[in-house]
């Protein structure tokens, strides 16, 4: 597969393009490819994430689970959706939550691009997904790769927020240095569990509060 993604990442994770497993990646979704199964993202867009947000500029790492998988939905970027899309319902609980945190209105899309450009690394731990079946590509090795980016963040930068939402993303801690870090946790936004802390978590405001302290210019969160 050609990997398409932004020159400060492709030097952070070069030796990861080169490993026995990514090579696997490639073959197992040309396999799909040709079986006539759907892919989402498109293929432009499975590096959308990298490519929005370069590793000179996180700030912030949001980790999800695996893209949206239907129609329209997934475009690269954890929890998004583009312009025309309505916004799933955990993407609503979390506008609900910045709302109550920030008094931000809730918005009429859910497009997080805005996020990104400004640092927000909106990283899911499977990069793709068939469509209509969640999870279908979990252990085909995009877990190996998105760890190795969680912990190159955690080494190589100061000062990150890793917002972890969900039993998922919270096993993830064993990879980030928490004592250079602002790790910040809670339920996940989904209607199942958002009742349980998530509403409430104030973690938009935690992590300007914790970016600002470190000398960092905080995020806008309006979308």
């Amino acid at each position: 597969m050609e990997v398409k993604i932004e020159q400060s990442w492709k030097e952070v994770l070069k030796d990861e393009f080169s490993k026995p497993y990514f090579s696997q990646i490639a073959k197992f979704l040309k396999e799909e490819k040709n079986s006539g199964k759907t892919i989402y993202p498109p293929g432009p867009l499975i590096f959308n994430a990298f490519n929005s947000t370069p590793f000179s500029i996180v700030k912030v790492v949001l980790i999800g689970q695996d893209p949206y998988h239907g129609p329209g939905q997934a475009h690269g970027l954890s929890f998004s959706v583009p312009p025309g899309i309505p916004p799933p319902p955990s993407l609503v609980n979390i506008f609900k939550e910045l709302k109550a945190d920030l008094g931000i209105g809730i918005p009429t899309h859910g497009n997080l691009s805005c996020w990104a450009e400004q640092g927000v690394l909106l990283l899911n731990a499977s990069l793709t997904v068939r469509a209509n079946e969640p999870m279908s590509h979990a252990k085909i090795g995009w877990a190996e790769f998105t760890n190795s980016v969680i912990h190159q963040v955690s080494e190589l930068k100061e000062h990150i927020v890793f917002l972890l939402w969900g039993k998922f993303a919270q096993d993830k801690q064993a990879l980030i240095n928490g004592r250079k870090h602002l790790i910040l946790k809670t339920v996940h936004p989904s209607p199942l569990s958002a009742e349980r802390g998530f509403f409430g978590c104030r973690h938009f405001s935690k992590s300007n509060d914790y970016l600002v302290q470190n000398g960092v210019q905080p995020i806008d969160w309006r979308i």
